[in-house]
């Protein structure tokens, strides 16, 4: 398997370790690392419960809320298909708006390239359709859009300017196989110089790395795997913390930063980063876990200053298709990259190099419009792909259903 893929997989597991709490995470989530008052010290999260770090005790929503009132950044953690965690981030911005309507929103999933399209949005120039097409929504992201619907009609509806914080892709993927100093003087205009001298942090990567299954292909070569997902991940750190402080010092207002757990996790990742250059008062709300056959699960204190609980979902709210998309010059129809390995598509007849000529009967020439189209179905639901392969035309029939 080519070594691009495998990181491409070896990050989505490490995402997804910070926090699904099983036996293998544990660890992750009792870490002695983060701020030193707090790190030797545990919390039994319970579901529905937010806990705060600096007391140890269960607070209100409200209390939690008041508590942010003097903080200038506050950053939610998620994991990307959580609809509970994405509801927690809407609540948050919506009482921190009301709290303070000086309010602005940075963004994990946009890359400061695609900024124009946000600022449209925030004005109401666009429609919801012409603000996922305009955006490539579903080719920056792909992640459902209902998961953040909320998020941005708040946005809309208050003009509350939605900032990009990442960087390219490419850029990241330069420093991941390269480093740094790589880059040419243009590119680093886009990622500061990442700090890789964190001791806690390196920790942390460093143990979800090793609690992370090794693909066959990457066995024996852990060490470089290692130091090319630390790269990448202080990278995007560094890039999103030092964006985070250019929004607030353009708005001059308190900002909402909306980004995967991972990258705030321990209060190591994009907030320690954004107050070591700018010193400011910010809070972290980090969501946990807990398994549907637990009661409750322990975590460090340290690991954010509130804590959220929740019970695990059966699956989550909106189906993933899985299937990765291509396009080639000369060549109007989407083409499929390789063989899935996730989603729905995950063990169907689709292979590397199909041509999708037509799903449900619909022709489609852009990657992004395909997968809104597919966006809309819900679990159970049935389309029908129409598919060119080794110049033989070829059905294959999807339902949206989970694989395990």
């Amino acid at each position: 398997m080519h070594r691009y893929k495998v990181f491409i997989i070896l990050l989505a597991m490490l995402f997804s370790t910070l926090i699904f709490a099983d036996e293998t995470q544990d660890r992750t989530l009792r870490l002695k690392i983060g701020n030193p008052k707090l790190k030797n010290k545990t919390l039994e999260i319970v579901p529905g419960k937010i806990f705060s770090a600096q007391s140890g005790q269960v607070v209100s929503f409200g209390e939690m809320i008041k508590e942010m009132k003097d903080s200038r950044f506050i950053y939610v953690g998620e994991t990307h298909d959580s609809l509970p965690m994405h509801d927690i981030q809407f609540k948050i911005a919506e009482a921190l708006y009301q709290q303070n309507h000086k309010l602005a929103v940075g963004l994990e999933m946009f890359d400061v390239e695609w900024q124009k399209p946000l600022n449209k949005w925030s004005l109401g120039l666009l429609t919801q359709e012409e603000f996922l097409d305009n955006s490539q929504w579903y080719v920056n992201w792909n992640f459902n859009f209902n998961y953040y619907e909320k998020i941005f009609t708040l946005a809309k509806e208050n003009k509350v300017p939605m900032y990009a914080l990442n960087a390219p892709r490419k850029i990241i993927r330069k420093i991941r196989i390269l480093g740094w100093e790589s880059l040419t003087d243009e590119e680093k205009k886009y990622v500061p110089k990442p700090d890789l001298s964190n001791k806690d942090h390196r920790q942390l990567m460093q143990t979800i790395f090793e609690d992370m299954e090794m693909p066959e292909a990457m066995k024996g070569h852990g060490d470089i795997m290692y130091r090319a997902i630390y790269r990448a991940q202080s990278a995007w750190d560094e890039v999103m913390a030092a964006n985070t402080l250019r929004a607030a010092n353009i708005e001059e207002k308190r900002i909402l930063v909306l980004a995967g757990s991972g990258h705030l996790i321990y209060n190591l990742g994009i907030n320690r980063r954004a107050f070591e250059k700018q010193p400011s008062p910010y809070k972290t709300v980090i969501s946990v876990v807990v398994p549907s056959e637990e009661d409750n699960i322990v975590v460090s204190r340290s690991i954010g200053d509130y804590i959220w609980g929740l019970r695990e979902e059966d699956r989550p709210a909106y189906p993933s298709v899985g299937i990765s998309l291509k396009k080639f010059d000369g060549l109007d129809n989407p083409v499929i990259e390789k063989e899935p390995i996730l989603g729905a598509a995950k063990g169907k007849n689709f292979k590397k190099g199909d041509i999708i000529l037509s799903v449900d009967g619909k022709r489609f020439f852009s990657i992004n419009k395909l997968r809104t189209y597919l966006s809309k179905f819900i679990w159970g639901d049935e389309v029908t792909f129409k598919l060119l392969r080794e110049a033989k035309e070829i059905e294959v029939k999807l339902k949206f259903e989970q694989i395990h």
